[in-house]
């Protein structure tokens, strides 16, 4: 009987918690060279979705003193061509699993340089003000990135970001690290709770 109560408790903690994450999404390359919104505040759970527009475009993380240079292991999107005419675009999402600032750029030849980056959970000492300044002062170095090293790649109806049937999934380290440690830390709790309700 304890153990039918705590797969219940079980239960009904995992179905809360992933209830309560957010899916944020941000659109990239749309009317220009820019992540819109620029920056976002997500909580440990929530999902980042990078939605694509016209034309070729990447979601390639980097560190707050050097925006444009890819990070080693580092999330990475690869590069994901649109149409100007397309009807699906696809989107690639990020679940965060601390909130410490992540940030990232486009490594398409020279947006980075224009500005084209991005930031989750910035903060005042490292704001994004500051990242895009010091990108907009560097030079574009290091090779473009050939494929996806990690994330969701799903295709999109045009700028709504949801699923089709068609869904690619890769992974990495990073990814599987961000994703990982989210479930990780919720099972955990679930299992605490279970336990203390036992005792």
């Amino acid at each position: 009987m304890r153990f039918t109560l705590a797969s219940a408790t079980l239960a009904a903690i995992a179905a809360a918690t992933s209830a309560s994450a957010a899916n944020i999404q941000v659109q990239v390359g749309n009317g220009g060279l820019m992540f819109t919104p620029p920056s976002v505040n997500a909580s440990v759970g929530d999902t980042v979705s990078f939605v694509f527009y016209p034309k070729n475009h990447t979601v390639t993380q980097s560190s707050f003193p050097a925006p444009c240079q890819p990070l080693s292991g580092g999330i990475d999107s690869g590069f994901q061509p649109v149409a100007a005419n397309a009807t699906q675009v696809p989107s690639f999402s990020v679940t965060v699993n601390a909130t410490t600032p992540l940030w990232f750029f486009c490594h398409q030849t020279g947006h980075c340089e224009s500005g084209m980056v991005f930031a989750i959970n910035p903060t005042a000492n490292k704001s994004f003000d500051a990242f895009q300044a010091t990108a907009n002062a560097s030079s574009s170095t290091g090779a473009p990135p050939s494929s996806n090293s990690s994330g969701t790649t799903t295709p999109s109806p045009s700028g709504t970001g949801s699923s089709s049937s068609t869904t690619s999934t890769t992974s990495s380290k990073s990814n599987s690290a961000l994703s990982s440690g989210a479930q990780a830390g919720g099972i955990l709790a679930a299992v605490g709770l279970a336990a203390g309700i036992l005792l």
